[in-house]
């Protein structure tokens, strides 16, 4: 059976845990291509016995009921509604005779382990080799049936990546940060057995809560024991019901109805939507009953209207060293002092301060006001011998953080405003080299690129505060195994990297987009001159790449800002590109 190319796509490499944002990526209700499983026969072999009943156990039609057929005794098979599932990579998930008797036989399945997927949906990469045996009695001539399961069976569904393919959605759940400003996207998978129960399904979930990975870092609205009450009924003018148990009394409508529209605007068939509470209608203050599904924009994941962002150019360094930004397209140093050289800027949110890095990456610099930049202060010293910083990066609330990296060990820093610089006690990848941190817009996330072995790989974070503001940097996991190489990156939007990298295939280092859904990834513009060193990126902006052309320090855009093969103009003489975001 054949998936249409809505279908989602399980990643090969990484792990979900932000999905694409839900105005840009594909509507999570595409075109449901249904897996019809087939009963077992009689006359069939034991292996494919075993063939149909791992095929049949991606049918989540009446409890699994057709899979159950192919189990005889105690097997202990039971799959929840949202099982666990081990993804396998297709080609090599054959099932094989391994010893039979008239009786009794052994059927050894081996193949290559992609990941897991969790109870909660989330996508775990686990690349591996698996050996698992089947045992099965012949229960009455001509007839083979399962009755004992390998332990990896019992607790999770053994699915190949087609079959995950066609009977699980990837989507977004919606979720608050600590101070519920602003919307966290959590992707996850759902498994799909009738598109009519999908908006169900994704309530439900968005009640259950964020997942075990990004609970330590986000709030919901929703009260504990918030459940649906029925189904989500949506009727003949698209218009969907809610409607929440008592439980929500206690919630605060508007944050609750800013996670509902977020989580089901992904449902084209919906256009607006009603919360009741018990059965009574409930709307939030100063809005109508009935909530046009794109509402509450100002809890936004990538803050800012479209047309403050089209109005955005990047901060860079100048042809004459100069810290600068863009006018009419052209250089326009902020500063004519050269007392500290400034590379790889970062400019704070607010455009109150700038931080960068001495050109030996030592020591991390800051500029008091971007039009008084000869005031350039000297924050934080390597403390490590051999040891370097990365690129700044700013968070929402104008935090700064940097990491400071050697061979095997790196130590993230953080600085308040009028602060200085504090290291953070808990880094979950303190014993790698890390090249390059980005914070994203919504301060809770951070994609880094990391060194494992030989290979440089785009790994995905999250960042935590306990009561006592003591920060939790840890659980950074990768996203995509498709990039041998990768040497900078940047948030293209909330669901979305730009990343300076290399495919296995290729000798050139090039820009790609890249899901932090784990999901493929795909090249950015056609080819560009010189050799790409540094890139920025921001929603609904050019794409800038600082390069070395020869001699000369040359920033790259494209000539479209919503054409993703857009071609590169390289019209400014400078380097280190850098949104103030």
């Amino acid at each position: 059976m054949a998936c249409v190319s809505a279908c989602a796509t399980v990643p090969s490499g990484g792990r979900v845990m932000s999905g694409q944002p839900a105005d840009r990526a594909e509507q999570a209700d595409d075109p449901y291509v249904r897996l019809i499983p087939v009963r077992p026969r009689t006359g069939w072999t034991p292996e494919q016995i075993v063939s149909g009943f791992l095929y049949a156990s991606a049918s989540f039609d009446d409890g699994h009921r057709v899979a159950r057929e192919y189990l005889a005794g105690a097997t202990g098979w039971q799959p929840a509604a949202r099982p666990a599932v081990t993804v396998f990579q297709d080609p090599k998930f054959v099932p094989r005779p391994e010893k039979q008797s008239d009786t009794q036989a052994t059927v050894r399945l081996t193949g290559s382990q992609l990941g897991v997927i969790s109870t909660d949906g989330q996508y775990t990469a686990d690349p591996k080799q698996v050996v698992v045996n089947f045992q099965l009695t012949r229960t009455r001539p001509g007839t083979w049936r399962i009755t004992g399961l390998p332990t990896e069976a019992r607790t999770n569904l053994l699915l190949t990546k087609a079959d995950v393919d066609r009977a699980f959605r990837s989507t977004n759940l919606y979720f608050f940060t600590p101070d519920q400003k602003q919307l966290v996207p959590n992707g996850i998978f759902l498994p799909l057995a009738n598109r009519r129960h999908l908006p169900t399904h994704l309530v439900r979930a968005l009640l259950a809560g964020p997942t075990s990975w990004l609970s330590p870092a986000v709030k919901s609205a929703f009260p504990a024991g918030t459940k649906l009450l029925g189904d989500v009924d949506v009727d003949k003018d698209d218009v969907a019901t809610v409607n929440l148990s008592r439980e929500a009394r206690g919630g605060n409508p508007e944050r609750m109805s800013a996670q509902l529209s977020w989580t089901l605007r992904q449902l084209s068939e919906i256009k607006q939507w009603r919360l009741k509470i018990d059965g009574d209608e409930v709307a939030p203050e100063g809005h109508d009953a009935t909530q046009p599904i794109r509402s509450w924009q100002e809890y936004a994941p990538d803050p800012g209207s479209e047309e403050k962002q089209k109005a955005e150019t990047p901060y860079f360094i100048g042809s004459k060293g100069l810290l600068s930004g863009l006018l009419s397209g052209k250089e326009n140093p902020l500063t004519q002092s050269l007392a500290y050289r400034l590379v790889r800027p970062a400019v704070a949110p607010d455009r109150l301060e700038a931080a960068g890095l001495s050109p030996d990456h030592g020591q991390v610099l800051l500029t008091k006001g971007l039009l008084d930049t000869h005031e350039v202060q000297t924050m934080l010293t390597r403390q490590h011998s051999g040891s370097r910083f990365t690129a700044p990066t700013w968070d929402r609330n104008n935090q700064l953080w940097v990491v400071e990296t050697a061979k095997n060990k790196s130590w993230l820093w953080v600085r308040k405003r009028g602060q200085p610089f504090q290291r953070v006690g808990h880094w979950g990848i303190e014993g790698r080299e890390v090249l390059a941190l980005r914070v994203a817009r919504d301060g809770v996330r951070a994609a880094a690129i990391v060194k494992v072995g030989n290979r440089a790989q785009v790994q995905l974070g999250r960042i935590a505060y306990d009561a006592k503001g003591a920060i939790d940097a840890g659980t950074f996991l990768p996203v995509s195994s498709e990039l041998e190489e990768a040497i900078d990156l940047a948030w293209r939007d909330y669901g979305t990297l730009a990343v300076l990298g290399r495919r296995r295939s290729e000798s050139q280092i090039l820009p790609y987009l890249v899901p932090v859904s784990g999901s493929a990834i795909s090249p950015l513009g056609g080819g560009i001159q010189g050799e790409p060193r540094s890139i920025a990126a921001a929603p609904g902006t050019p794409v800038f790449i600082g390069t070395r052309n020869g001699q000369r320090n040359v920033i790259c855009h494209q000539q479209s800002a919503r054409d993703q093969f857009s071609e590169w103009t390289c019209p400014i003489n400078g380097s280190d590109p850098n949104y103030a975001r």
